[in-house]
C-alpha cells in the first residue's frame, strides 16, 4: 500500500483484515472489502483514526466531516457503522437515519431541528456531538399541524453556522449526486456543503453487497 511510504503509526495492510473480520462478525460470513472499493477504506480509516498525514495525502481535511456518495447497496452505511469503534468518543458519530428525523418532525415539529444542530453538544459541555446523517435524500417530504419544512435542510444550515462557530463535525451519506442534491436541498445548502464536506467517492464499478 501506498501508505508505507508515508510516516504513519498505523499498518493499514492490517486495518483492513481486522475491519473485514470485525464487518464479518458484524454482517455474517459474506462480508468482504472487494479491492475496487479499498481507495474508499482507506480514506475512511485514515478519516476516523485522525490520522493526519495519511489523509492529508488523501486529500482530506480533518477539520471537515465525510460527504460519503455512492450508489444503493454499495455499503456506505456498514463502513460508517465499522468505523464507530475507530474513532476517540469526541469523534464517533452518532448515527441517525433521515427517514426517521422526517417522521420525528411529523410528531414533534420544529424541536427536532433544535435537536440535531445548536441542542447537539455533550451534556454541561460546549463540545459537539459528531452525526452522521444517513440516506440523505431518502426522507419524504413531511409537514406539522400544516406547516412544511425541508427539515434535513434546515439541520445542515444550523449545523454549518455551528461547525463555522463550534467545529461541529456532521456526516452523510447519500445515494444522490451533487447535482441530485442541489435539486433537492437548493444551490444555498450545497455551497455550504462543499465548504463543510470531504467528498468521499465509491467507485460506478463497485457491486451491490446486498445481492
Amino acid at each position: 500500500m501506498k501508505t508505507r511510504a508515508i510516516q504513519t503509526p498505523y499498518d493499514y495492510y492490517l486495518l483492513m483484515q481486522q475491519l473485514e473480520e470485525h464487518g464479518k462478525n458484524v454482517y455474517g460470513p459474506a462480508f468482504k472489502i472487494e479491492d475496487v472499493d479499498r481507495p474508499v477504506v482507506l480514506k475512511l480509516l485514515a478519516y476516523f483514526l485522525r490520522d493526519e498525514q495519511v489523509a492529508k495525502s488523501e486529500g482530506l481535511d480533518l477539520q471537515k466531516g465525510i460527504l460519503l456518495t455512492g450508489k444503493i447497496g454499495c455499503g456506505k452505511t456498514s463502513l460508517i457503522t465499522l468505523m464507530r469503534p475507530l474513532s476517540a468518543d469526541a469523534y464517533m458519530p452518532h448515527m441517525v437515519s433521515c427517514r426517521e428525523i422526517s417522521f420525528e418532525f411529523s410528531k414533534i415539529g420544529y424541536d427536532v431541528i433544535s435537536r440535531y444542530s445548536r441542542n447537539a453538544f455533550f451534556p454541561y459541555s460546549d463540545i459537539p456531538r459528531v452525526h452522521c446523517f444517513d440516506d440523505l435524500g431518502v426522507e419524504q417530504p413531511v409537514n406539522h399541524w400544516g406547516n412544511s419544512c425541508n427539515v434535513m435542510a434546515e439541520i445542515l444550515l444550523s449545523r454549518y453556522d455551528l461547525w463555522i462557530s463550534h467545529k461541529m463535525i456532521t456526516h452523510i451519506t447519500t445515494n444522490l449526486n451533487s447535482q441530485e442534491l442541489e435539486e433537492a436541498y437548493g444551490n444555498r445548502l450545497r455551497s455550504r456543503m462543499r465548504a463543510m464536506f470531504n467528498l468521499v467517492i465509491f467507485d460506478i464499478n463497485t457491486k451491490d453487497k446486498r445481492k
